[in-house]
């Protein structure tokens, strides 16, 4: 199979739309390359940190984080980006 986009290793795979399973499978390789916890990240979905409030768990404001939750946060940002850039446009729309 041809990979029009030269299979680069600072580029994620590109997604057209065909042959879901095989960019799958490229673009956890290409994340994990990058840093491990970044698949984690879209396996595990959003990290949102929370705390007890009156005996209710509450999601903490942003001043509140710590800077492991925030820096924990960031691999989702770090995982949006690389999956929003591997979409061509019309993919791209259909999941924004």
């Amino acid at each position: 199979m041809h990979f029009a986009e030269g299979a680069s290793i600072n580029r994620p795979p590109m997604f057209g739309g065909l042959n879901y399973a095989l960019w799958k499978t490229r673009m956890k390789i290409f994340m994990e390359s990058i840093d491990m916890v970044i698949w984690d990240a879209v396996v595990n979905g959003p990290f949102l940190p929370m705390q007890v409030v009156k005996e209710e768990t509450v999601k903490k404001s942003w001043s509140e984080w710590s800077e492991s939750e925030k820096k924990k946060a960031q691999y989702d940002s770090l995982a949006k980006n690389i999956i929003t850039s591997a979409l061509n446009m019309d993919e791209f729309f259909r999941v924004s």
